[in-house]
């Protein structure tokens, strides 16, 4: 596929700038495949427009605070994005400008001991490694010092308000590990998955820190040459049992959010079964890919010209998905992360 046909265009206005008012107060456009159709709903509607019997699968992962301001010995700014642990004292990090950050290089941020740091490693990818300069530990320096990871395309995405620090979370958020926010599943509340559960559906969890391949884009002409990084990903053997059976009794496997949709296509083998997992999800998904495990999705709307977006193509076709995005367009809808949903049945 040539990367332009992933592209389409978007009113400045239409990215969200925060959430709306309550979780489940964003619009939901439902896509229908089966009928190459799309019809206009609310995410408050969905439990209804579930069935029962159906498999929800949602991504656990906490968002860390992962983005830091430092400064280096001139006292010129470093903003570094923590991306994970390379092993108890150790971190990988995106660093902003690199040219400020080579190996060796020492930086700082509040006026504490366990305010400093090191880069002592460059990665092929460009993550540079850093670790403390004394004691402490990166994970309490994201504690005091960090913030929330907005992405670049909310205007504030340098000074995080409190705002954002519960809304660019889910309700179910428990271990910690992502440097962006699953963002399908920040529609949900406590009283919808309640409802979720009364309507006879099924709700398990599994878990895939995002990491920073989620939103970088393609620069390949080719949309299949891109090279999309692995993350860190679980699925539990119960959940792996669970999705299994429900395909077995031809119930839908229902996916919130292309995370959960890669970790469980990494799981599911040649045969369709998915497996336990406790590694890292590799697939890349683009058009022309036959899913094994997911038979719905719920899913935010993305970005022109990225790997999210070629997924939801495999998905649901891109003429279809092309269609719906310039529907959602015209309408109004609110892209990205803070924006409005879709479920693609």
């Amino acid at each position: 596929m040539e990367l332009s046909e992933l592209d389409y265009d978007l009113p400045a206005e239409l990215i969200a700038q925060a959430p709306a008012p309550s979780r489940d107060a964003s619009r939901l456009l439902v896509i229908d495949r089966a009928r190459s159709g799309f019809e206009d709903h609310g995410v408050a509607e969905l439990p209804e427009l579930l069935r029962a019997g159906d498999c929800l699968v949602v991504n656990n992962s906490r968002v860390i605070p992962a983005r830091v301001l430092t400064r280096d010995a001139e006292g010129r700014d470093v903003e570094l994005l923590f991306v994970e642990p390379v092993d108890g004292r150790r971190w990988r990090a995106l660093t902003r400008p690199g040219r400020r950050s080579r190996v060796g290089v020492e930086l700082s941020v509040g006026d504490t001991p366990g305010g400093r740091l090191r880069i002592v490693g460059v990665e092929a990818d460009g993550q540079r490694v850093v670790e403390p300069v004394v004691g402490g530990s990166i994970e309490t320096l994201l504690g005091a010092h960090g913030r929330v990871p907005l992405p670049p395309y909310i205007e504030r995405f340098a000074a995080p308000t409190a705002e954002d620090l519960e809304r660019y979370q889910t309700v179910y958020a428990r271990p910690p590990g992502s440097v962006a926010a699953p963002t399908a599943g920040l529609h949900f509340t406590q009283q919808m998955l309640e409802a979720i559960r009364r309507r006879g559906v099924e709700v398990h969890e599994l878990t895939l820190h995002v990491g920073p391949g989620t939103f970088r884009p393609i620069k390949t002409e080719k949309v299949e040459e891109h090279a999309l990084t692995p993350e860190r990903a679980a699925v539990p053997p119960k959940v792996a049992d669970a999705v299994n059976r429900a395909r077995d009794e031809r119930r839908r496997v229902v996916a919130v959010g292309t995370t959960t949709a890669r970790a469980l296509e990494s799981a599911a083998g040649p045969d369709g079964r998915v497996r336990s997992l406790d590694g890292v999800a590799h697939v890349y998904i683009t058009p022309g890919y036959t899913f094994r495990a997911v038979d719905a999705l719920l899913t935010n709307f993305h970005l022109p010209r990225s790997s999210l977006l070629a997924l939801v193509a495999a998905f649901a076709g891109r003429e279809l998905i092309m269609k719906s995005y310039g529907h959602a367009v015209r309408a109004g809808y609110r892209f990205y992360s803070y924006g409005d949903a879709t479920l693609i049945l």
